[in-house]
């Protein structure tokens, strides 16, 4: 009763606060979008759940620097590689291991094993992405902080329940700080059926949301919130 009091108070003061806005500007539409413009910078700066808006333009420009780099010299194995990262983050997964391939040989760590990996994961091509992402891990067990086992236990979610909620303990024994983790652990169980303990694992990433220094809990503040409406709903 308390949670829901507290959905009705918040829905009454935007609703003031949008009464606010367009009395002052004097129309409806202008008002929804200060108001929208305002949510927006609140969320960003207190919530985290908005991506940022600067973030691809950032990230394009970047990426269309690089590609002129490498119209000049393209052997430059460096700019490659940062290219695949910047691909990578926008999604474009083909792109990014082409270039990746070509950079294997110059770049013979774990973190270009396990990226390679992913983008083959992401194509579809899931029994090749998993064996190089568990060869990057024998590489170096704490590779990216044990990202590659929340990656698998992503992709074998919907197809081998069972296979990703043994990543995703791994990933927890790894990374015990990680609300991301136990709340995707909790969606697994969720879907399986075993409702107990997918309630258990949304009450853990609660509490080590709880238990983070705030420096660190806007990072991870949007699974709290995301584990927080699973318990209500």
């Amino acid at each position: 009763m308390v949670r829901w009091e507290k959905v009705e108070v918040r829905c009454l003061s935007k609703f003031f606060l949008f009464a606010l806005i367009w009395w002052l500007v004097g129309n409806p539409f202008l008002a929804i979008i200060i108001l929208l413009v305002v949510l927006y910078l609140l969320d960003r700066r207190f919530v985290g759940l908005s991506p940022s808006l600067l973030a691809p333009y950032r990230r394009n420009r970047r990426l269309s620097r690089l590609k002129r780099d490498l119209l000049l010299a393209p052997h430059n194995a460096s700019a490659k590689l940062e290219a695949a990262r910047l691909y990578i983050e926008k999604g474009r997964y083909a792109e990014a291991l082409e270039l990746l391939e070509q950079v294997g040989d110059v770049y013979d760590s774990a973190d270009v094993v396990y990226e390679t990996g992913l983008c083959r994961l992401k194509l579809g091509r899931i029994e090749e992405g998993e064996k190089l992402i568990l060869q990057s891990l024998e590489m170096n067990p704490r590779v990216k902080y044990g990202e590659p086992y929340l990656r698998l236990g992503e992709t074998f979610a919907p197809i081998d329940p069972d296979k990703a909620i043994r990543y995703l303990e791994q990933f927890r024994g790894m990374h015990s700080s990680s609300v991301e983790g136990s709340y995707k652990l909790g969606r697994i169980y969720d879907r399986l059926g075993h409702r107990a303990e997918a309630k258990r694992a949304f009450a853990e990433a609660l509490l080590v949301y709880r238990a983070l220094p705030r420096y660190k809990r806007r990072a991870e503040r949007r699974w709290a919130l995301l584990s927080m409406r699973r318990q209500i709903f």
